[in-house]
């Protein structure tokens, strides 16, 4: 069966509208807490966290009265990163982990995500099968007014996951000598991040995006934005930056030069130094079809290998749990180490590279860039109505692109997930072609 609300990455949507709505919201919450008491050999509660949009106001209560009304106990964290629900879904023996966020987007946009008891994401057909309960109606299934569920603030959530996060890094190191600028993006971090990093021993924590209002989530800061952590960084003359997204699940760093480093290069460390070190569980590690081809190319000399997923950290878990490795992630910032959580999270993973540039003792820029990116771009194409990848001459000029490029390079086009768009991506040793077939792509597909 099909799902209409679920995308790549739970459910996301412009808040106050459609499926966000609360009437809407309340409806799902009754639908995941009757999939969950299905079976009754589980303890029957739910964890919930969020980040700091103004909208989460609206949807916790929401979520709240679905879940209570056919039996789950609720505890609610607050503000907490997405990696840190997972954690204590599982640390707590919840039946259910949910956390209302939008991740990287905007303040106006919103999101609910859900985990199950091993803190791990829902697969497809459990998603499918709670937009099916969705449909049942809100008179089915309902508890007992003697079986309603209760909701408690749990207030020490925050202070347990940095102690979590805290002993996944190397026992005998300490960040003294660092001097870190680290951006909250205004979001579900904006005390964890700095609490973890001072109590390690980091000689100064510069911090940015510590002060959300509502609605200045992501909003020129963060992942999505790094300007702000660059210009840090240098005038500061720190050692290292880091910034995080909305929802802290996702990572991306500076050096101490102001460079960008993005989830590819930091995979070549891990993969490198987790190797030289013989942690990895495998010789090689797992990344999405967006992953630069310089990657590739860098982990082949390395002795490892490139395994490629559809665009997802959920498809990179999935094949991480089926092949058994223990280092995943996509260029954009998600990495997932599973000897230390079962999702993504941004703060653990910025340990694990902080540890290597302890370990080597050398600058951040020496440590950090590992490989010269193949030439790549990215554009956009929206489109109503229905997909143009549906379209025969649309895949005709796709397969023609991808033979002028040849062996040099790789063309990728793909639906997003989350948004009526269609992405275009060319990479290749050259610039000038990338481009040509990029443009020459979008211009085909807007057409369509």
């Amino acid at each position: 069966m099909g799902k209409k609300y679920f995308g790549t990455d739970g459910i996301r949507g412009k808040a106050n509208e459609g499926v966000m709505r609360p009437r809407e919201i309340m409806t799902l919450g009754m639908a995941a807490g009757k999939y969950f008491l299905g079976d009754e050999t589980r303890r029957h509660s739910v964890v919930i966290g969020k980040d700091t949009r103004l909208s989460g106001y609206m949807i916790e209560p929401a979520l709240v009265a679905g879940l209570t009304s056919v039996g789950m106990d609720v505890r609610l964290f607050g503000p907490l990163p997405t990696p840190g629900v997972a954690m204590m879904t599982r640390s707590l023996r919840a039946d259910m982990g949910i956390m209302i966020t939008a991740s990287h987007n905007a303040y106006h946009d919103n999101g609910i995500k859900f985990f199950g008891p091993d803190g791990r994401k829902l697969s497809d057909a459990a998603e499918a099968k709670i937009e099916e309960l969705m449909h049942e109606g809100l008179k089915e299934g309902l508890a007992g007014s003697y079986e309603l569920g209760k909701a408690k603030r749990y207030d020490n959530a925050q202070s347990r996951y940095i102690e979590i996060v805290k002993a996944t890094f190397p026992r005998r190191m300490r960040l003294d000598n660092l001097r870190i600028v680290v951006d909250c993006a205004n979001g579900a971090a904006y005390r964890t991040a700095p609490a973890t990093l001072w109590e390690l021993g980091a000689k100064e924590v510069i911090t940015l995006g510590v002060n959300p209002n509502g609605i200045n989530i992501n909003n020129g800061c963060g992942s999505t934005d790094t300007t702000p952590l660059s210009e840090a960084v240098i005038n500061s003359g720190a050692d290292v930056g880091i910034a995080l997204d909305g929802d802290a699940d996702r990572l991306i760093m500076c050096d101490e030069k102001g460079r960008i480093i993005d989830g590819d290069q930091l995979l070549a460390l891990m993969g490198k130094g987790w190797k030289e070190t013989e942690q990895l569980a495998r010789d090689g590690i797992v990344a999405t079809v967006m992953s630069n081809l310089g990657l590739e190319r860098f982990l082949a000399n390395e002795k490892l290998e490139l395994v490629r997923t559809p665009v997802g950290d959920r498809y990179v878990a999935a094949r991480m749990r089926k092949d058994g490795y223990n280092i995943g992630g996509e260029q954009s910032g998600h990495l997932l180490m599973t000897d230390f959580a079962p999702t993504g999270d941004g703060t653990i993973a910025a340990l694990q590279v902080l540890a290597e540039i302890v370990r080597q003792n050398r600058p951040a820029s020496e440590v950090l860039n590992l490989f010269d990116p193949v030439p790549q771009r990215l554009k956009n194409v929206r489109y109503s109505g229905e997909s143009p990848l549906m379209n025969d001459d649309v895949q005709s000029a796709i397969s023609d692109a991808s033979s002028t490029m040849g062996k040099s390079g790789r063309i990728l086009v793909r639906a997003s997930g989350t948004e009526p768009l269609i992405r275009v991506m060319a990479e290749g040793d050259d610039m000038g072609l990338v481009e040509r077939l990029t443009d020459e792509l979008c211009d085909y597909i807007a057409r369509a």
